[in-house]
């Protein structure tokens, strides 16, 4: 039996590095996992990044099997697939995590609630090491859509809500940026200014998100002038995503295209998709 499991993409309204405090959109950007027991050996395929590691995967399936309470299969093939590029801040490692565990759960047999499949796969994240704050935030951005703030210190969501239909230019440059790297005490001294825009977020989100662009920018020390640039033609919102160094967009339905090419962003490095309502 081949199992199949899904998740979206998120984008960053709020960084949870300095408060805790963290908040996302979903976006129409898509993860795929397949996974099935074999005879032979356990083997990982990540067809959009070959050169990525692939401890998180190995983690997430063994910590199925435990959920399950099952002994983990000597022989199983996983294969995983995705729009959203690796370590540009655009939530790859919380969406991958979503996608494997619904994959080894369906040839499992378990059903599990949404909000504690994230759960466990938070949990597989900070295991595996590839985030910082426990990525709350971002995986129900992934898991749930919609406007999400969490509370990542807890593993709580604090507000939901819809967002609405609005389309999202996100400019991806070809260099990643590792959480290894990141300058957590700068980040950290900028948790009066991020409380700010925590206080906005779910109401003015957009808003939200454009202060925050600007606050983890400085802090973390990458350019911001393409955000600007974007709020000063129109944008509704802009700003880096998460760590970066994706910058996200957000326009109005049907002005992505047009709004990308007067932007001048290389095409090979532009993503042109769509928040996702919440589930």
């Amino acid at each position: 039996m081949i199992g199949k499991g899904s998740s979206h993409g998120s984008i960053t309204v709020i960084n949870a590095m300095p408060c805790g405090i963290g908040a996302t959109i979903g976006v129409d950007l898509n993860t795929t996992a397949t996974f099935e027991e074999t005879d032979g050996r356990r083997s990982v395929t990540i067809l959009n990044d070959a050169s990525e590691d692939k401890n998180l995967a190995r983690v997430c399936v063994s910590r199925a099997y435990e959920h399950a309470g099952m002994e983990e299969s000597d022989g199983w093939n996983l294969v995983t697939d995705s729009e959203i590029p690796v370590s540009r801040g655009l939530k790859s490692s919380s969406c991958a995590c979503n996608a494997i565990l619904r994959a080894v759960f369906s040839v499992l047999g378990v059903e599990m609630d949404p909000v504690d499949l994230i759960r466990l796969g938070v949990e597989c994240a900070r295991e595996a090491r590839v985030t910082v704050t426990g990525s709350f935030d971002d995986a129900c951005g992934c898991g749930l859509g919609g406007l999400v703030m969490t509370d990542n210190t807890k593993d709580e969501i604090l507000a939901r809500s819809d967002i609405g239909d609005y389309d999202v230019v996100i400019h991806v440059p070809t260099f990643k940026i590792r959480k290894t790297g990141l300058p957590l005490d700068r980040l950290k001294a900028v948790a009066p200014e991020i409380q700010k825009a925590i206080d906005i977020a779910m109401t003015d989100p957009f808003r939200a998100m454009t202060m925050n662009g600007r606050i983890i920018s400085e802090a973390s020390e990458v350019d911001n002038s393409l955000a600007e640039k974007a709020v000063s033609m129109g944008a509704l919102g802009a700003g880096m995503s998460g760590s970066g160094p994706a910058v996200a967009i957000v326009v109005a339905r049907g002005d992505g295209a047009s709004f990308a090419k007067d932007l001048g962003i290389a095409p090979e490095e532009t993503i042109l998709t769509r928040t996702r309502c919440g589930e």
